[in-house]
């Protein structure tokens, strides 16, 4: 404490800490703080916590980033050391007291793997140039030699970075209460490390919106109708600030109106998985123009050994594609399409969380949705297809079971609508919803949204994946914990691939 005042002779006596603030500091991290004692005598001292920081809004004040002094704020799952104070005595400046403290705090960087260290730091110096000079001039002039600055001059020794200028950090009048914010990055910082000890911090993003699509199939004059139509809900989606759209199973059977009408079924279906080129190229321009994550439904497929497949597809806001094929047939499928099976199950691990998605028919198997989750699924996106209500029921009920036993978010997508001439999709029952667990922190009903049957129409909802992490540790049941591995299991025969999606 006598320290901290011959330091700062100036600064006013409410900053200073007092003992009970410090010994909270203390408790909150002993191993960020350290003293630079010469014969007793404490002639120098620097302070640290670590924190988690909004890179897109990084700015604070003192007391914010450090609950007050009483470093409440410390966080050991953040990647950011704070520098909240070092400080040397004016008789032993300009002896490498400060530098060895920095050495430590650099020390402290390397055994936690932090990525970086940030501080606001003061500018004694501006008040006497504060009439002819910008902060940012005065800055720029102390970054060149042309002025020198106690508190700045030594803080771009040590190797600090100013990423910006802000008002208000401290009651500061010799800094005209103006500060710098610093930055210094750590050179061994391993981020494979921190993304294993930390997965959670380092997502970007752990709320999702999604919006899906109650697509009408009516008849077509021409592609550009069909164009505007997906248009349409890729605009809608991004209107409403949306990270994921997804649209129903075989949505594109819309295209069979441009065949001639004698054409067979088998035919046509075969006619429209030659538009594949076509679909994937309006899909990935409406992925990267609106910036969604587009689950487009699925599309006929013909593979290299001649089959049919029903293949959905994954479309990015960077312009790649990612596929999942359909891995039950439906009777009817076979029946009018002679489509086969898949073989392949996809984790798609995206900056936004990893998703799954299983087509139709597929959400019916509780075993396909609990290798996903033990995969680290967090959403489950279920485009289908159904004529009337009881179809619709059988996939709604299973995708409502299975966010309720694997604790994951289900998100449901169908066509509407009739198609006069097309055997297949001659009417349709369709109703979006997003299924959720049945707890605390979810709708008493396990129903965060759905749409009205049968209307073209989108169910946009806000995805709380913290949520699921906390419930599936606190929750009234723990299905995941909680299966007897001892009397069942559910393995697998096939490799799941988990994709990292760019």
């Amino acid at each position: 404490m006598a320290c901290q005042r011959e330091c700062y002779p100036g600064m006013p006596e409410e900053t200073f800490m007092d003992e009970r603030k410090l010994r909270m500091q203390l408790a909150a991290f002993p191993e960020g703080q350290y003293l630079a004692e010469i014969e007793g005598r404490v002639v120098g001292y620097a302070t640290s916590l670590i924190v988690i920081l909004d890179d897109e809004s990084p700015w604070h004040s003192y007391d914010e980033i450090t609950g007050v002094g009483t470093f409440g704020t410390h966080d050991p799952a953040g990647d950011t050391l704070y520098g909240s104070d070092i400080a040397v005595v004016p008789d032993w400046r300009g002896k490498k007291v400060a530098a060895r403290l920095y050495k430590r705090r650099k020390a402290v960087l390397k055994r936690f793997n932090l990525r970086r260290m940030v501080a606001g730091g003061r500018m004694p110096g501006y008040a006497e140039h504060a009439k002819r000079l910008t902060p940012m001039q005065y800055v720029e002039a102390v970054k060149q030699g042309m002025l020198h600055d106690q508190a700045l001059s030594a803080h771009l020794k040590a190797g600090y970075q100013v990423l910006g200028i802000h008002y208000g950090y401290l009651s500061d009048g010799e800094s005209m209460n103006y500060a710098t914010f610093l930055e210094m990055l750590n050179p061994d910082f391993d981020p494979a490390r921190r993304l294993i000890a930390a997965p959670p911090i380092r997502r970007p993003v752990r709320k999702v919106r999604v919006c899906a699509g109650q697509y009408q199939l009516r008849p077509l004059t021409d592609w550009a109708q069909f164009e505007m139509q997906v248009e349409f809900f890729a605009d809608t989606a991004n209107e409403y600030h949306c990270h994921f759209l997804l649209l129903p199973e075989l949505f594109t059977v819309q295209l069979f109106t441009l065949l001639p009408s004698q054409t067979d079924t088998l035919e046509a279906v075969r006619e429209i998985a030659k538009m594949h080129d076509r679909y994937c190229e309006l899909c990935k321009r409406m992925a990267m123009k609106y910036g969604l994550y587009f689950i487009a439904g699925s599309h006929p497929v013909i593979d290299h050994e001649g089959d049919l497949l029903n293949i959905a597809h994954l479309f990015t806001p960077s312009g790649q594609i990612y596929t999942q094929p359909k891995l039950h047939m439906t009777p009817a499928e076979r029946e009018y399409y002679n489509m086969q099976p898949g073989d392949d199950l996809r984790v798609f691990d995206t900056p936004l969380g990893r998703i799954g998605i299983l087509i139709c028919y597929d959400i019916e198997f509780p075993e396909l949705s609990r290798l996903l989750t033990r995969h680290g699924v967090e959403v489950l996106f279920v485009p289908f297809a159904t004529t009337e209500r009881k179809g619709y029921n059988r996939v709604r009920h299973c995708a409502q079971a299975r966010a309720v036993e694997n604790v994951v978010y289900v998100v449901m997508a169908g066509c509407v609508g009739n198609l006069p001439q097309v055997k297949s999709f001659l009417i349709n029952y369709g109703q979006a919803a997003v299924c959720t667990p049945c707890d605390f922190a979810f709708p008493k009903d396990g129903v965060l949204a759905e749409g009205e049957a049968n209307n073209e129409s989108v169910v946009i909802a806000e995805l709380d994946l913290n949520d699921l992490a906390v419930q599936r540790d606190i929750g009234s049941v723990r299905p995941l914990q909680d299966e007897r591995k001892d009397l069942y299991q559910v393995t697998t025969t096939m490799r799941i691939e988990t994709i990292q999606v760019r």
